[in-house]
């Protein structure tokens, strides 16, 4: 008989806290009119013969609310990074000065802050199914145990009503993200 696998809550909630850490991640990529070090995250330059992200040849900064300074370390990569910048589709064109090149973040239309809540929005419901399908997991693990009768009943429902409990938890601070970001964004 196979040893059915050991239900941990702590494990749950933990991989619980990795979706949410994912999840914020996502969001402090969106633009949302205010200048934010995550915005070039995914920006990859062509750096010493091979592709690096942006932070690793360079220091983002905010100087002000709608100024990005990026202050390149080696100064034979600033035509580099100024170049990954203007063609990334953020639509930010790069002023060079020197070592540091500095990004204006333009205001966004209307049309283009409810596209931006839309994306916000996809990105939560992909939060909430990962933190579903842990779920899913752990009320698996409850259910192979009360079938090879390492478990009781009452274990079983103790069990699944804790990690029901941390799924609702979860799913109530993805909402909370989601209501912040929403408002920052719609922030003219």
């Amino acid at each position: 008989m196979a040893a059915s696998p050991t239900f941990d809550i702590a494990d749950i909630t933990r991989r619980m806290q990795g979706a949410i850490g994912s999840y914020k991640h996502e969001l402090g990529t969106l633009r949302t009119g205010r200048a934010s070090p995550n915005l070039l995250d995914p920006i990859v330059v062509e750096a010493y013969g091979q592709n690096m992200h942006i932070n690793q040849v360079a220091t983002v900064s905010v100087p002000e609310p709608r100024l990005l300074s990026v202050q390149v370390w080696d100064r034979g990569m600033v035509a580099a990074v100024e170049k990954a910048i203007r063609d990334s589709s953020l639509g930010l064109n790069p002023q060079t000065e020197g070592q540091v090149i500095r990004l204006r973040i333009p205001e966004l239309t209307q049309d283009r802050r409810k596209d931006m809540v839309k994306v916000a929005h996809k990105y939560a419901e992909n939060a909430r199914i990962a933190v579903r399908h842990v779920r899913r997991d752990g009320l698996d693990i409850l259910k192979a145990k009360e079938k090879d009768h390492s478990m009781s009943e009452d274990d079983h429902a103790r069990g699944a009503d804790q990690v029901q409990k941390e799924t609702d938890k979860h799913i109530a601070e993805i909402d909370q993200l989601l209501a912040a970001k929403e408002k920052e964004i719609m922030t003219v």
